[in-house]
């Protein structure tokens, strides 16, 4: 490509817009169209393979993706990788580099830009599809994950990377000072999680706009909307090997890429435990790398809602009913533990039961239901068991039943308990559980320490007031509780290039994905200084003659 004409203009990106979240009402085309392919998709099954290096790989070693609300319906068989596919990924992901590196960063942009519109249009179906019967999301769920913040993810990112490219140094005279954003030398390890589809895409692509390559291991229990993503990426121009798709056992092919000395960083989205041994790892391993691998991660969350006396109790229940249990409790950012004055709580508890038995729950092909399944056995055997607990040692006001006859249902479950340090409190479940501690309304400031100091994540959180005085002592006293702080709103929505989202603490890196800061992780900058009249004389004016 070394003959190719660059382009002699400074070109500006289309100014980046939120894409536009369809109805699904009854009678539009979309509901239209998705019911057709929901329906369609069903009927099929997709043999998943391998690709790297642009080509398709099937290992014969295979494994199943189901409903989760029928898992005795398979939607498709997807082959594993073995050892030997690792290293084979590193070495396409590093001969694309060579090239793809090279690019102007428009034309990197102008894929992701492609992909962005195949998705908002003829792909959309087809991924919300996907994600709905995989992963067990309402059409809404899907629509505003799988649909809207994957466009807005590609659509932002390359916007973003506009603005990072234009800051540059100032100069003085007959100097020109220049920055030069250099992609990270080695390929970047995408890990992605089964709850966000757009989170996938946005893993793999990231560095990937920035002049890197990436090879992507997603999610099991996600693998066929992953799947769809990484063929619109194909479709919109992706160079071979630039992003490589792995699919398989997470241990092994961890070590493999931990392992390689072109690791050049992690781009993650999943649990605490697996993030802090895959830092162990890198650490153990640190002296083999050609360079630092940058490491970026948003792990778990044990997420709050605190209510100041002077709350709207409409609005709060409201947001911990949405907040608590869409999707099935099963988002990093879902409120998990409410802190309740005591004045409120009849009123509260009266609102949010006589919501939940309003709640229908089934299969999301139904969209009159507002929750589904939780993704899988393990998932509802450890709720499950958190729900067993409570009813022994807490009060089940709302919900609690579970049944996994033919998918992993729980319903969504309301508890109380006496204790602010109740397990429930603490502990990630990751599932339709919201535990609520009910404080006297006296002790609202000894209230927001217990919440700072409750749990060891600091993801998102929220609290409801009416009083500005106390707006200012919540946001003061849980300044480093969230890293996504609400007012007045549910802890769950983010929107790219609206909300930032990441937290600190054990919950991640706080690199927030959506935003500059995280495009600024996959570069090395070099400073070149280029001087037009350079000196010609070592000696300075000061040693002259008295």
């Amino acid at each position: 490509m070394a003959d190719t004409a660059a382009l002699n203009a400074v070109r500006r990106v289309p100014t980046p817009v939120n894409e536009p979240i369809k109805s699904y009402a009854p009678g539009s085309p979309e509901r239209t169209e998705l019911k057709a392919r929901l329906a369609s998709m069903a009927k099929e099954h997709v043999d998943i393979p391998l690709i790297i290096g642009g080509q398709e790989v099937r290992t014969g070693k295979t494994a199943k993706s189901v409903m989760p609300f029928n898992h005795k319906h398979v939607l498709a068989t997807w082959h594993q990788a073995e050892p030997k596919h690792i290293k084979q990924a590193i070495a396409a992901a590093m001969k694309a580099r060579k090239e793809w590196s090279s690019w102007p960063w428009e034309d990197r942009a102008a894929v992701l830009l492609k992909a962005a519109e195949l998705l908002a249009t003829s792909h959309r179906a087809t991924i919300n599809a996907s994600t709905m019967l995989g992963q067990a999301k309402t059409v809404f769920q899907s629509e505003i994950d799988a649909a809207c913040e994957l466009v807005d993810f590609w659509r932002f990112n390359v916007g973003y990377a506009q603005e990072l490219y234009e800051e540059q140094p100032i100069n003085s005279t007959g100097i020109w000072n220049q920055l030069e954003y250099r992609p990270l030398e080695g390929f970047v390890y995408a890990v992605s999680p089964f709850n966000f589809t757009a989170i996938g895409g946005n893993l793999c692509t990231t560095p990937v706009l920035m002049g890197g390559v990436s090879i992507w291991k997603p999610a099991s229990s996600a693998m066929l909307s992953a799947y769809y993503v990484m063929k619109v990426l194909q479709e919109a121009g992706m160079p071979p090997g630039v992003v490589n798709f792995l699919p398989g056992n997470a241990g092994m092919i961890t070590d493999g890429l931990l392992d390689s000395a072109d690791l050049g960083g992690i781009h993650f989205t999943g649990s605490t435990e697996v993030f802090q041994s895959m830092w162990k790892k890198v650490g153990e391993n640190i002296a083999k790398y050609k360079s630092y691998p940058r490491l970026v991660g948003e792990t778990g969350g044990k997420d709050f809602i605190v209510a100041h006396p002077s709350a709207d109790v409409d609005a709060f229940a409201v947001a911990i009913v949405r907040g608590g249990f869409e999707y099935q409790g099963q988002k990093c950012s879902a409120a998990s533990r409410i802190y309740v004055p005591q004045s409120l709580w009849p009123a509260v508890k009266e609102r949010c039961v006589a919501m939940m038995k309003e709640i229908k729950m089934g299969d999301p092909r139904d969209f009159r239901n507002f929750v589904s399944a939780v993704i899988d056995k393990r998932a509802f055997d450890k709720i499950s068991s958190y729900i067993a607990d409570a009813k022994k040692t807490a009060k089940i006001i709302a919900g609690g039943k579970c049944d996994d006859s033919k998918g992993y249902f729980i319903e969504p479950t309301l508890v109380e308990t006496k204790k602010a340090d109740y397990r429930l409190m603490c502990e990630e479940i990751f599932g339709p559980v919201v535990t609520v501690y009910v404080y006297p309304d006296n002790k609202w400031k000894d209230t927001l320490t217990t919440i700072d100091k409750t749990s060891p994540y600091a993801l998102t959180g929220a609290v409801f007031s009416q009083d500005r005085g106390a707006l200012r002592e919540a946001s003061s006293a849980l300044r480093n509780a969230a890293g996504n702080f609400y007012i007045n709103d549910k802890p769950t929505g983010a929107v790219v290039g609206q909300q930032p989202f990441g937290g600190a603490r054990a919950s991640g890196t706080d690199d927030k994905a959506g935003s500059k800061l995280n495009l600024i992780r996959w570069v090395n900058t070099r400073t070149i200084k280029e001087t037009f009249t350079p000196p010609r004389d070592y000696k300075y004016p000061f040693m002259a003659a008295e």
